[in-house]
Order: structure tokens, then sequence, then C-alpha cells
């Protein structure tokens, strides 16, 4: 083991003891299923902004993001766009959720569906979906650390052996995640948010310094890099449109992203929290992609796009390296630990019998899982080492689905028509139209003018939605109770006289 090797794979044992006792100073064990899914919904705005952004963007924003934007160019800003969407949805979500969240306890996104439509059918075909889509991006996540923890080694571990550090590393991370559900999660968010988004924001900052001192500008970079696909393009107009359009939506149609709003204190906290997480957001995007457009002049960023971060950070030596490892590995730690939590407590919440109703007073059963989906993605990130194009793909695919969320979930909160039947039918109609187009046409549909499969899907869902909302519309009984759903809205914030202003964190 060189003395390389202990500085990049020493710092991050660091980090991990550092989480472990912010953890263990800041977290306590849940009492009950709602506290160990939702916190206690006791976070404030500075922790909920971190949580969202640290679940939003991903430590593959450093690999993926910023190879697209160092292959092809500016079309990788799609990223800062969509996630500004991304934050205007969240504040717009606020007041529905939050009120219904804590007058209902809700604890998942499918629990909400659940409740709007009245419908077990709803929830449950929410959460499978859900939870189906989520698998291959923790698998994704943990087989992304293999390339930091192969760069930390500074050549003495090879890829496989930097595969299984990685998800070693990534499974000690979840022993917090398992033991305190959404308080482990929010809370290590902060802790990993400010390494990953400041810290490495700042690093990047450096780096685009160094590089515009010697010699690496803009106006080296060829102009079809400036160009973004439009009218002529073999791509279709529509593409850059729809790629923004399918990652505002689709982004809030996770499960893990979604829960942010019930771990929150209020509908006032979660605003707060969205106008803290959109200059997040604006800042350390534009930086990244600013980074990655400049650093594809760079020797051998051509031939490995996606090493870009690695490549030039390693121009820095052995400190700058290692940095940059640190703020992949907290980024990964926020995106994987929130998806694992989200997707037991689905599991218990939403896809479990109902008639196990242990499932959903007591957290072991959502601990369990949690557990147990660690470990199965742990083996599955081992065994799939070679067959990692086909997780992409399959990844890819599930993206297209899980958007097909969006019609049932946004028109059912801020449209009071729509039914049980329209939700189910659209959101299996819409899946099964997205993976149909996905396999004729992964990247585009020319014929729709560019638009990517699953927002094409997206169409067909809406379509029937609201066709099966207007020709077969709900009872009035059902009527009734949704209009007393939406008039608790209402009332809510016609009572809401006086801002809280003492909103921060009780865990």
């Amino acid at each position: 083991m060189n003395t390389s090797m202990v500085i990049g794979y020493g710092s991050v044992i660091l980090l991990l003891v550092a989480i472990g006792i912010v953890l263990e100073r800041r977290s306590k064990s849940a009492s009950s299923m709602s506290d160990y899914a939702t916190g206690g919904r006791s976070f404030g705005p500075w922790y909920s902004a971190m949580a969202f952004v640290n679940t939003w963007l991903p430590g593959t924003v450093f690999i993926s993001f910023a190879g697209l934007t160092a292959a092809s160019g500016v079309i990788g800003f799609y990223m800062v766009l969509y996630s500004l969407f991304g934050a205007v949805l969240m504040y717009l979500l606020a007041r529905p959720v939050s009120i219904w969240g804590h007058s209902f306890d809700l604890r998942t996104q499918a629990d909400l569906m659940g409740l709007r439509y009245n419908s077990s059918t709803v929830r449950v075909t929410a959460a499978v979906i859900g939870f189906l889509a989520s698998l291959p991006w923790v698998v994704l996540g943990m087989q992304s650390l293999a390339l930091v923890f192969e760069y930390l080694s500074f050549g003495a571990v090879d890829p496989i052996g930097a595969l299984v550090v990685g998800t070693v590393v990534i499974a000690i991370r979840q022993i917090w995640t398992v033991r305190y559900g959404a308080r482990g999660v929010v809370i290590g968010d902060m802790v990993q948010g400010i390494v990953a988004y400041l810290f490495g924001g700042l690093l990047l900052l450096g780096l685009i310094v160094w590089m515009l001192a010697t010699g690496f500008n803009l106006s080296g970079i060829p102009s079809t890099f400036f160009a973004i696909p439009g009218l002529g393009s073999d791509l279709g107009p529509l593409y850059f449109f729809s790629l923004i359009l399918a990652g505002a939506l689709g982004g809030w149609c996770w499960p893990d992203i979604f829960v942010r709003l019930f771990t929150s204190k209020s509908e006032r906290t979660i605003q707060r929290a969205s106008l803290r997480a959109a200059p997040i957001l604006l800042i350390f995007g534009l930086t990244l992609m600013m980074f990655a457009l400049l650093a594809s002049q760079f020797p051998g960023v051509s031939e490995k796009p996606d090493h870009v971060f690695f490549i030039v950070a390693s121009a820095g030596g052995v400190i700058t390296l290692t940095l940059a490892g640190l703020a992949v590995i907290s980024a990964t730690f926020g995106n994987v630990g929130a998806n694992l939590q989200a997707l037991g407590t689905i599991a218990a919440n939403d896809i479990a019998p109902r008639t196990v109703e242990a499932g959903r007073r007591s957290p072991r059963l959502a601990q369990t899982i949690v557990a147990a989906l660690t470990l199965l993605c742990a083996l599955a990130t081992v065994l799939t080492v070679n067959i990692t194009g086909g997780l992409v793909n399959l990844a890819m695919m599930s993206y297209e689905g899980i958007v097909q969320l969006a019609p049932a979930l946004f028109l059912g909160i801020f449209w009071r028509r729509g039914t049980a039947l329209a939700a189910t039918a659209s959101m299996i109609g819409g899946l099964l139209a997205a993976i149909l187009f996905y396999l004729s046409n992964p990247i585009s549909i020319t014929w729709l003018g560019g638009l990517v499969p699953g927002v094409a899907g997206l169409m067909v869902n809406t379509l029937i939605y609201i066709a099966l909302t207007v020709f077969k519309p709900n009872s009035r009984a059902e009527q009734q109770r949704i209009d007393q759903l939406f008039e608790s809205v209402r009332l809510r914030t016609e009572a809401i006289q006086v801002p809280n202003k003492t909103e921060g964190v009780t865990s």
C-alpha cells in the first residue's frame, strides 16, 4: 500500500467516522413506523433543502452528467434547467402535500396517492412502479464508486477490487440508514451535502481558474459543442425540451425525492427549503458544467469523458484527487441512502399486505427490508460488474417508466376531478407505451418531433387519464370526499396568520 493510497482511503474512513459521529449525536431511534419514515416531520428549511439537493444530485452528476458535457457540449446544461424546474415544483407541491401529510399521517408518495384516490389499487400500483424503477439506480450508484476507489488507490487496486471496496464502504454507511430511517438520511445529508456541493463546488471553481490560467478557454472548444438540438436536428426540435420536462417531472416521481416533503415541519418549511435549494442547484450545476466544458480540451478526456473530474483533479496531485473522490462519495451516500430508506418504507408501508398492520405501526419490518435490500444490492453490484451496459439501459428505461406516475400524481394533487380508474389505467398504459417507445427508439422519437420515450408515453398517459375522468367520473359521494380534501388545504391556508419563525430541527 503506497502513501498516496493511505491518504485517499484514509480520508474516506475519516469521512465515514465524521458522518457516524454526527448521526450518533443528532439522531434517535424511531418510535413508530411514521417516525421512521418521516423523521418525526421535524426538519427545518436548511436540513430540508440539503436533503433535497443531496438526493436530487447523485454522485453520478460528477461522472455521467459531467461526461455528457465533456463529450457533447452545452446539451449537458439541461441538468441545471430541469433541476431549477424541480425546485419550483417543490414550492408548488409544498402546501397540499404537507397539509395532507400531517393530517392523515402520510409516509410515502404511494400513501398520498392512495388517500387522494381512496384506492389501494392506486397505492400499490404506484408503489410497485417506484420500487422496481429505483432498484437499478441503487446498483449503479454503488457501481459508480468503483471508479472513485480505483483512482483513490493511485494504481494499487484494480477495477474489480475497487468495486468490492466501494460496495463495502457504502454498505457500512447504510448501517445508520437502517437504524434511524429518515433521520439517518436527512441529518447525514447535511454533512454529505457540505462535502459534495460546497467543498466539491469550491474544488471545481479552483480547477476552472487553474485551467483558464493555463490556456484552456472557450475559444479552443469546437463550435459544435455550443449547439443545442433544434429545427433541422437529427434528434428532432423537441428533444432538448423533452429532456428538461422528463427530468423535472420525473424527478418528483421518484419515491426518495417525494418523501423529502414529508420530513419537513410544515408547508412554509418546504417553500423556504425550495428557495434555498434553487441557488445551490444553479450555482453548483453551472460550475460543474462549465468545468466539464473547459475540461473537454484536457488530454485524455475525449477518450474517457466520464472520467473528466478525476483526470483533471489528478493533475493537481494527491490532495486534489482525494478531495474530488470525497465529493463524489458524499453525493453517492446521499442518493443511495435515500433510495434504500424509501424502498424499505414503501415495501413495508404500501406493498406488504394491508392485513399485516404491524407493518404500519412498527419500523421493524422497514428496517429489516432496508438491511436486506442493502445486502442484495451490494451482491448485485459485484455480480453485475461485467454487465454495466445492460444495467445502464435498464436504468434509463426505468427513468422513462417512473415519469408515468406524473399525471396521476400531479393532476391528482392540483385537479379535483381525477378518478381512481383513470389513475391506475394511465400509470399502466403510460408505462407500457413508454417501454414500447423505448424499445423502438431509445434516444428520441423523430416522428414525434424528437420526444424522448418517457415524454411520448406521458402523452398517452395523460390522454388516458383525462378521457377516463371525463367519460367515467367520480360518484357524487367520492367527489364530495375529494372536495373536502381540497377544502382542507384552503382552510389551512386561510388559518395561517403569522409565519412560523421557529423552524429548526428537533431530532
